[in-house]
């Protein structure tokens, strides 16, 4: 069912349909932003660690690369608490919600390439090489498939209920 088709379910106001998909939104960004945070609080101690030294240069470009990709992703999930700061009060509820969208879609995209750069170099220090690309890959596959494919195969199956129904 889509959003217009739910608030009209409910009975709902355009302001009412707003706070309720802001509502949403936050509960999204509670559940991902505590892991993506304990992702680059971990990944900012390695390098007071004393075995970090004994990373190679390959091993230490990928730490850096998963930090960025972490702490882009953690400022990504956080942006719509400053955006909701700036817009507090301003009736703008509905662009909050449209730009709050938008910057969770590219946490996503940010932390599924933390999370793979990490399995990386987690997999390069235990298996080598090869066994790094290989675990990298499957994270890759695993996340794409569980974060993309199934909702996008969700869609079109939706899509094709309601041609059916019409």
């Amino acid at each position: 069912m889509a959003d217009e088709e739910l608030a009209a379910l409910r009975n709902e106001t355009p302001a009412e349909r707003m706070d309720r998909n802001w509502g949403e939104l936050l509960q999204e960004l509670r559940v991902v932003q505590t892991g993506v945070q304990i992702l680059a609080g971990f990944l900012i101690t390695l390098p007071f660690q004393a075995r970090f030294e004994e990373l190679d240069q390959y091993q230490r470009t990928l730490f850096l690369v998963a930090l960025i990709f972490a702490l882009a992703a953690t400022s990504f999930f956080l942006a719509p608490v400053s955006l909701h700061r700036m817009l507090f009060r301003r009736n703008a509820k509905a662009r909050l919600v449209t730009l709050g969208d938008r910057f969770a879609k590219v946490g996503l995209v940010t932390l599924v390439m933390a999370i793979t750069t990490v399995s990386m170099l987690v997999a390069d220090v235990v298996l080598g090489r090869t066994g790094g690309w290989i675990i990298a890959g499957a994270m890759f596959s695993v996340i794409v498939t569980c974060w993309y494919i199934v909702p996008l195969n969700e869609l079109r199956c939706l899509g094709r209920q309601r041609a059916h129904a019409d």
